[in-house]
């Protein structure tokens, strides 16, 4: 019996080491923080990435357009040009090109 009273107290210490390695392991690994969260959030962060230069892109194309209306230069005839295709009106003298869906001018 004191064999495995003294064979208990002596593995208490390397089963508790253990223990604490394992769990430290598996959170290096599978946890909130671990390689494998790791992974993920690169390709998130990839395609976020993506997603913001797409968006500064549109933010530009629209800048442009913008700057055409701004009162330092605007230009009235670019002014009718624009709302007359926005409403889709057009004098009777005005020539009227049709274009595809597909294609557009700004």
């Amino acid at each position: 019996m004191r064999r495995v009273k003294a064979f208990l107290r002596a593995s208490i210490a390397p089963t508790l080491f253990l223990a604490l390695v394992g769990y430290f392991g598996w959170n290096a690994t599978q946890g909130e923080r671990g390689l494998q969260f790791y992974a993920v959030r690169e390709r998130q962060l990839v395609a976020v990435q993506a997603e913001l230069k797409r968006v500064e892109q549109e933010r530009d194309v629209l800048e442009r357009r913008l700057s055409g209306l701004r009162t330092q230069r605007l230009n009235p005839d670019t002014l009718d040009q624009q709302s007359r295709a926005m409403l889709g009106v057009a004098e009777p003298s005005d020539v009227v090109l049709m274009y595809g869906p597909a294609r557009k001018l700004f």
